[in-house]
C-alpha cells in the first residue's frame, strides 16, 4: 500500500501559513522601533509560494469542503499580496487568508489522519 505524502504537505502549509501570521502580526511592532527596518513585499510572497505549491499537492485527494476552504483562503492572501505589491495598498484580506490556511490544513491532517487508522 502506498503511503500518502499528504500529511507533509499539510504541515509544511500550517507551518507556512503560521510564520506567514506571525510575521504579519509582529512586523507592522517591529517599524515603530528605531532599528532602520522597513517592509519587505517579496516575504509575503515567498510565504504565499509555499503555501500554493501545498496546496496544489493537497487539493489532490482532499474533500470539497478542505478544497473550498484552501483555495478561498489562497485567493485572499494573494489579492492581499499583489494589492501590497502593485497598488502599495495594504489590506487584512492576508490575516483572513492566514487563518483559512491553517484551519484548512487542519482539517486535512485531521482527516487523512483519521483515514489512515
Amino acid at each position: 500500500m502506498k503511503k500518502s505524502t499528504t500529511p507533509l504537505y499539510d504541515i509544511l502549509g500550517i507551518s507556512s501559513a503560521g510564520i506567514c501570521l506571525v510575521h504579519c502580526l509582529v512586523f507592522p511592532l517591529l517599524t515603530i522601533l528605531p532599528l532602520g527596518i522597513s517592509h519587505n513585499p517579496y516575504i509575503d510572497l515567498l510565504f504565499a509560494t509555499i503555501g500554493l505549491f501545498a496546496i496544489i499537492k493537497i487539493t489532490k485527494d482532499s474533500n470539497l469542503l478542505v478544497i473550498s476552504i484552501l483555495i478561498i483562503s489562497m485567493a485572499l492572501i494573494w489579492i492581499s499580496v499583489l494589492c501590497e505589491l502593485l497598488l502599495d495598498l495594504h489590506t487584512n484580506l492576508i490575516f483572513i487568508g492566514g487563518i483559512g490556511m491553517i484551519i484548512g490544513h487542519i482539517l486535512n491532517y485531521r482527516n487523512h489522519k483519521s483515514l489512515q487508522r
